[in-house]
């Protein structure tokens, strides 16, 4: 059934994009209707409000700042901005000169930190309700109104109507580059040239969802679910392991002599392999919901070190480029083992209703395994979920 899924994340994050045009064009509707029903004066700056409150930002937590922005932006504007009307100036050009003086402090203090829209705001609804310099209170109100009006409608439909959360697109970001690291990883045990286009192409799709992760930082904390430095904990350690397999793709590949005694280390490969698919079944933990359960064997150096101590170019000079090898490897694995318990220690991240829906987006194909992992958690989940 369709409804069910509407109210899937996976399905909101994969048609993201269909879903907030949506939004943005209910949301207008609504506000349209609300104007010419109540037939409210300088409607237009209602629609304005709307739509910038939503702009391009299609999750909660986004538009949740964004509003409280604007919102607290157009009080304090739209209040000075009466203040200035009906006080009785003994000079006329007074008016102006408290408007610049308004927009001048609070330029000042938003300046360089994440008020500067509510700063913005402030001037725009100071602006609106001073007007030409005609000084109508009617005016001014019914301009204070509409703005209000406008980012109301616009923060009241993102959170009812199919609404997209900020922690969910992390949480589906971070599956999709441990994913993509997993591929490069096991790629590189694997290969016998060197990377390909497709390659570059991975790490570069990496980088870009890690940058987008950190523009989400602000909105998830708005939506109480993760802190900021969790988050930061996160995003490091994934632009580490993701830092520490592009040098590996180097060493391996620049390294020709000690190539050939990296391939004679006994394990290593299975080592290897095997680490890539620890970092793959954590990428599908965190996709589909489940508790974060996975063993991160760390690299025994040990047992490659007479190799990779011995190793000499063929004029007899030292070979560091093995143990530097062997050295990344296990710094992999040790990375990705704190990421591991790091996630397994947030009680917000096993998600049931993911767990329920898996089936559906063909991650599981045996629901009677969702249904089991469904047991655990039950009640604590609900209540985190609601």
């Amino acid at each position: 059934m369709i409804l069910p899924r509407l109210h899937d994340p996976y399905f909101n994050y994969q048609h993201r994009r269909k879903l907030h045009v949506l939004r943005v064009v209910l949301a207008l509707c609504i506000t349209f209707v609300i104007i010419e029903t109540f037939s409210i004066q300088h409607s237009g700056w209602a629609l304005v409000s709307t739509i910038m409150v939503m702009g391009n930002l299609p999750h909660i937590g986004g538009v949740l700042d964004k509003g409280r922005q604007r919102l607290v932006g157009t009080v304090l504007g739209a209040s000075w901005g009466l203040l200035l009307i009906v006080t009785p100036l003994p000079w006329p050009y007074l008016v102006p000169i408290g408007a610049l003086a308004g927009i001048g402090a609070a330029t000042w203090l938003t300046f360089g930190n994440r008020h500067g829209y509510s700063g913005l705001m402030f001037a725009i609804s100071l602006l609106l309700v001073i007007g030409d310099g005609t000084q109508e209170l009617g005016i001014a109100l019914w301009r204070a109104f509409d703005v209000l009006l406008g980012t109301l409608v616009g923060i009241a439909v993102t959170l009812l109507v199919l609404p997209q959360k900020a922690t969910d697109m992390m949480r589906f970001m971070l599956a999709d580059n441990l994913d993509r690291m997993a591929r490069l990883y096991h790629a590189h045990t694997s290969a016998t040239a060197a990377p390909d286009i497709d390659a570059r192409e991975l790490l570069k799709a990496t980088s870009s969802l890690l940058v987008k992760q950190r523009g989400l930082v602000d909105a998830i904390h708005r939506e109480r679910r993760l802190s900021r430095q969790e988050l930061d904990d996160i995003i490091s350690l994934q632009r580490r392991m993701l830092s520490t397999i592009e040098l590996l793709l180097e060493t391996h590949w620049t390294s020709h002599d000690g190539h050939e005694r990296i391939d004679a280390m006994t394990g290593l490969r299975e080592e290897q392999h095997t680490l890539a698919r620890g970092i793959g079944t954590l990428a599908f933990q965190v996709r589909t919901g489940q508790p974060v359960d996975v063993t991160i064997t760390p690299f025994d150096l040990q047992r490659h070190a007479a190799l990779a101590g011995s190793a000499r170019y063929d004029d007899g000079r030292m070979l560091f480029s093995p143990g530097g090898y062997l050295w990344l490897n296990r710094e992999l694995a040790r990375l990705t083992a704190d990421l591991t318990q790091r996630l397994g220690g947030l009680e917000r991240l096993p998600s049931r209703r993911l767990r329920r829906q898996a089936p559906h987006h063909g991650l599981i194909e045996d629901p009677s395994a969702i249904e089991r992992a469904t047991t655990q958690e039950g009640k604590a989940d609900d209540r985190h979920q609601a």
